[in-house]
């Protein structure tokens, strides 16, 4: 009885603190949501009422609707690049055996792990010496090189339960490299791959640093962000944070649906 009641005792407590935890992170992002759609200028207590002058007012500013169409280009295309060249790298690393393969899958992997303020004055100082300073295709290449990283990870564990007897036996049976993986590992990772381009697109659009060091006067959102609270306080900052807000985690939502829907389906098949 009492090893019963211990181990329920620990689940309480267990569910607690994750709930505190839960609570302490999105407190933030709920303050921001809820004062978006406040009437008063300032941020204060009590609520002035609601109000949609705001998101209004975010939607007339043309500087705004501009780093918007920047963002969602530079997301998009980071998006398709990234998880073409995160399913060739894991491809690369699940098919073939060769000297250097760690090296291989370190260089992949190590963009995210590098501070991004060194990563960011490195990529200034190289795209400068190209001429590419100061254009969105800039912003795009430099996030490529984080978001691969993302679409290696979440394709590679895809491939790690694709049979190795698979391809071999299509090879036998008359296709080509090239029809084998298009016909047939390419579909099974499919899941994967929409997960790899939603995610990698929610690392673009809230990436800031890098694209206020690479982009020149092509703002993305979190950039005009960054810059509208170096100057005054300005209101139509918590309308901005919260559309941010809700098209990142809707990106984040709907590539965990497509990685949770297939292990879904996986657990069932097993069973």
């Amino acid at each position: 009885m009492s090893r019963i009641l211990n181990t329920r005792l620990s689940r309480l407590s267990q569910f607690g603190f994750l709930s505190l935890l839960a609570l302490f992170i999105a407190t933030p992002m709920l303050i921001i949501v809820v004062f978006s759609f406040d009437a008063n200028r300032f941020p204060t207590i009590p609520w002035g009422g609601f109000s949609l002058q705001w998101h209004q007012a975010v939607l007339a500013d043309s500087m705004i609707r501009d780093a918007f169409v920047n963002s969602v280009i530079v997301g998009l295309g980071t998006a398709a690049i990234a998880t073409v060249l995160g399913f060739a790298a894991a491809y690369i690393d699940y098919r073939y055996f060769f000297r250097g393969k760690t090296l291989f899958g370190l260089l992949v992997a190590v963009p995210p792990a590098v501070p991004v303020s060194i990563l960011s004055m490195a990529m200034l100082a190289f795209l400068s010496r190209i001429g590419l300073f100061g254009s969105r295709e800039a912003i795009i290449v430099c996030h490529v090189a984080i978001a691969t990283s993302f679409a290696m990870a979440i394709v590679r564990l895809r491939l790690g339960k694709f049979s190795r007897d698979l391809e071999p036996a299509a090879w036998n049976l008359g296709a080509s490299p090239f029809a084998t993986i298009f016909f047939i590992t390419v579909p099974f990772c499919r899941p994967a791959l929409f997960a790899s381009f939603f995610l990698s697109a929610a690392v673009s659009f809230d990436e800031f640093l890098i694209a206020w060091f690479v982009g020149g006067v092509n703002e993305t959102l979190p950039v005009r962000i960054l810059n509208l609270l170096q100057g005054q306080v300005n209101p139509k900052i918590n309308a901005i944070g919260t559309m941010v807000l809700i098209i990142s985690v809707a990106l984040v939502l709907i590539a965990q649906r497509f990685v949770g829907f297939r292990a879904t389906r996986a657990t069932s098949s097993n069973g």
